[in-house]
């Protein structure tokens, strides 16, 4: 089977977001976790392949180095006739990158001249208009995203966006261009070409938005954007219907232990955690003995394996309020204050995971980078979707499963629901 689909995602969470959506459009995928190797053998009978990175904070040097070894293997080693940058669908990154330098570094090593910027994904209210990023109707920079701990945004216009981390010009497909289909979009694509703009940021306002514009990029060889340009994209290819279904394997509850780990600030997530206390037990994490205390995980150990073991699992969270998180960040720094969570959050997973805990409900993309690398998986099969973009991932060789949510994704019971899923 040829691999039609290359995938460079820049957090663990988007990978498993634009997997699912091509697992419901009917694509078989498989996704490796960090830089393939040259050890790694090229997963068969496959549609497409996701690599997911943890790339979207780091220097934007070693995102750049990442992404072009992903680019190469899946290019010369995988034989991928198209190749996706995926990030996030509310374009986390900051003035200094690191999304546009990836992208020029992509399109320099495909030799492209032109890329689309197309984070949009309707489903789960991310719009594009007028080169405006909107979150479920409000501005980008309104929308609770210009607190993100890492990578808060300031601005809600893609051109400036990516104009100010990148190195060249960009210009606009408006809607009005995007609702008269596929040969008006490759003309105006063809168009920017030819006056040397280099970005094409796309407007979006639904699903069937995206479809017009895949079946218009269908034959690029590099695009970008959030995945639902991916999923539109398998559409293309299988001519289904776009959907979202809980089609596909879960956990069982039999022999079922699990946890909720959440490290994301996000609205939603604080939304999602305070609805969660009033089911299940719950436990916010002191930053300063993350940072100052080594026996602080043997403390909270002790307090999740307490917990009764039936009923909805255990949660720790992190995830706190813009105004106490800005609090915290002045008291122990930005930078010291992510690092000691991830670290914190990665030691948990590691000792939970001697004591046969087996399913792990993250929130938050760095967060859940840190546990999967943690306890050293390298690739996952994807299984039924919990909300839009948000699927349940298994690892064969320890037989965990994972659920990894972005920040903002699912809807206000998302944890509760998610465990609903486990059959009897």
């Amino acid at each position: 089977m040829t691999i039609k689909l290359g995938v460079i995602a820049d957090d663990f969470t988007g990978a498993t977001d634009i997997a699912s959506f091509m697992v419901q459009g009917g694509w078989k995928v498989t996704q490796l976790l960090g830089v393939p190797d040259e050890n790694i053998s090229v997963p068969d009978d496959v549609d497409a392949i996701v690599i997911s990175l943890k790339s979207r904070s780091c220097p934007a040097d070693e995102a750049v180095k990442q992404s072009l070894k992903s680019c190469q293997w899946l290019q010369h080693k995988a034989g991928c006739r198209q190749l996706f940058f995926k990030y996030c669908s509310t374009f986390d990154s900051t003035s200094e990158g690191n999304i546009g330098p990836v992208i020029d570094a992509l399109m320099d090593e495909l030799k492209v001249d032109i890329s689309l910027i197309c984070p949009a994904l309707p489903i789960n209210g991310r719009t594009v208009l007028n080169g405006n990023l909107f979150v479920h109707g409000q501005l980008l920079n309104e929308s609770g995203m210009q607190h993100h701990p890492v990578t808060p945004m300031k601005d809600s216009n893609l051109l400036r966006l990516i104009e100010q981390q990148a190195k060249g010009e960009a210009g606009l497909v408006d809607l009005h261009c995007v609702h008269q289909g596929k040969e008006a979009i490759c003309y105006q694509l063809e168009s920017l070409c030819q006056r040397g703009i280099r970005y094409a940021v796309v407007d979006v306002v639904t699903m069937e938005d995206l479809l017009l514009i895949a079946q218009a990029v269908s034959e690029m060889i590099l695009v970008t954007g959030g995945s639902g340009l991916g999923a539109a994209l398998t559409c293309c290819h299988t001519g289904k219907t776009w959907a979202v279904s809980a089609v596909g394997n879960v956990p069982s509850i039999r022999d079922r232990k699990a946890v909720i780990l959440s490290g994301s600030c996000s609205v939603m997530t604080n939304k999602q955690v305070n609805e969660y206390k009033n089911v299940a037990p719950t436990l916010s994490l002191n930053i300063g003995e993350c940072i100052n205390n080594p026996e602080y995980t043997n403390t909270l150990m002790d307090w999740i394996t307490q917990q009764p073991v039936n009923g909805f699992a255990p949660m720790l969270y992190a995830t706190q309020p813009p105004k106490l998180l800005e609090m915290i960040q002045q008291q122990y720094g930005v930078i010291d204050a992510s690092n000691a969570i991830e670290r914190f959050f990665a030691e948990i997973a590691r000792k939970l995971r001697h004591q046969g805990f087996n399913t792990f409900i993250v929130a938050g993309g760095e967060t859940s980078a840190q546990v999967v690398q943690s306890l050293g998986i390298n690739q996952f099969s994807i299984g039924a979707s919990i909300a839009p973009g948000i699927p349940w991932v298994h690892d064969a060789y320890t037989d965990c499963w994972f659920a990894l949510k972005s920040g903002n994704f699912g809807e206000l019971d998302f944890f509760q629901n998610a465990q609903e899923m486990f059959p009897i």
